[in-house]
C-alpha cells in the first residue's frame, strides 16, 4: 500500500466519468464538483465535451478536465490515465457511464449495432473496471460506479440487447464487490429506471409505451441519488421511490408474468398491431 501511495505522490485523485459530456453522465459531474471532488469528463465528441466543461465551470466554479478519448477503443485507460497525469490527477474513482442503447425487435437490429452495443457496454465496461481496479486496491482507496438501468432485472423484448447488457454490469459489479469487500474500494451499480435525457429518442424508443407510462426521473435527482448511494457504499443503488418498488417487484415476481409485461411496455407504436 505504502508503494501504490508514494506512485501517486504529488497527484489528486479524481473521479473519472465516461460518457460525462451530457445525460446523466453530466449530471453526475456537476454533482461530483459540487461536493469538491477533482472531476474529469470523457467523450468522443470534442465540440460536445468542450461545451459541457464551460457549462460545469459556469454552474459550479470549479473546473472539470475534459479528456477526448473514444472508451471503446483498447488504449483508452492510458489515454485518460495520461490527461489526468498532465493536470496533476490520478484515477480515483471510475464512473463508467458511457452506454448505447437499442430499441425494437432483436431480428431489425444489424450486427454491427449489436457489435457495438456489445462493445461499449459490456466490454469496455469490463476492461476499465480491470484496469483501474488494482491500483485502487493497492492504495486501500477508491472505487467504481457502474450505470447500468432498471431493466437490468428483468429480460426486455423490444430492447433484449440493452437489456441484457445491464443484467451483466449488475451481476459483475456485484460479484467484485463480494470479491473485494474489505478492502477499503467501493463497487457500486446504479440502477435508474426512465430518466429525461435524449437517450431514449437516440435508440429510437422515445414513443414506447413505458416512456408514457411510468414518470421519469430528471437527471439531476438520479446524480444525487446516485452520488449519496455511492459514499455510502451500497453495492445497488436505484433511485426514486417508484423505482425501488418496480426493482423489488421484478425481483420476486415469475418472468411469466414480468416478460409480457415488458414486451407490451417497451413495443414502439409501429409494432403495437402484431402478434
Amino acid at each position: 500500500m505504502h508503494k501504490a501511495r508514494q506512485d501517486v505522490a504529488g497527484l489528486e485523485p479524481a473521479v473519472v466519468i465516461t460518457g460525462g459530456s451530457r445525460g446523466i453522465g453530466l449530471a453526475l459531474a456537476r454533482r461530483f464538483l459540487e461536493a469538491g471532488h477533482k472531476t474529469a469528463i470523457v467523450a468522443r465528441n470534442g465540440v460536445r465535451l468542450a461545451e459541457a466543461s464551460a457549462a460545469l465551470k459556469e454552474e459550479t466554479g470549479a473546473d472539470a478536465v475534459a479528456i477526448l478519448c473514444d472508451v471503446s477503443e483498447a488504449n483508452a485507460i492510458d489515454v485518460i490515465s495520461a490527461a489526468l497525469a498532465r493536470s496533476g490527477l490520478y484515477l480515483d474513482v471510475l464512473v463508467n457511464n458511457a452506454g448505447l442503447g437499442l430499441a425494437g425487435p432483436f431480428v431489425e437490429q444489424s450486427e454491427t449495432e449489436l457489435s457495438a452495443l456489445v462493445a461499449l457496454n459490456i466490454e469496455t465496461v469490463t476492461r476499465l473496471t480491470r484496469a483501474a481496479l488494482p491500483a485502487m486496491l493497492a492504495r486501500g482507496q477508491g472505487g467504481v460506479l457502474n450505470i447500468a438501468s432498471l431493466g437490468a432485472s428483468v429480460p426486455g423484448p423490444n430492447q433484449s440487447a440493452y437489456y441484457a447488457s445491464k443484467a451483466y454490469v449488475v451481476s459483475l459489479t456485484e460479484a467484485i464487490a463480494s470479491e473485494i469487500a474489505g478492502q477499503g474500494v467501493r463497487m457500486s451499480a446504479l440502477l435508474p429506471g426512465p430518466v429525461n435525457t435524449s437517450f431514449h429518442e437516440e435508440m429510437g424508443a422515445e414513443r414506447s409505451l413505458y416512456r408514457y407510462v411510468l414518470p421519469p426521473m430528471s437527471p439531476e435527482g438520479v446524480a444525487r441519488s446516485a452520488y449519496r448511494g455511492f459514499m455510502w457504499g451500497n453495492r445497488v443503488i436505484v433511485p426514486g421511490i417508484l423505482n425501488r418498488f418496480f426493482y423489488i417487484a421484478l425481483r420476486f415476481l415469475p418472468h411469466v408474468l414480468t416478460v409480457p409485461m415488458m414486451h407490451w411496455l417497451l413495443r414502439r407504436p409501429h409494432t403495437l398491431s402484431g402478434p
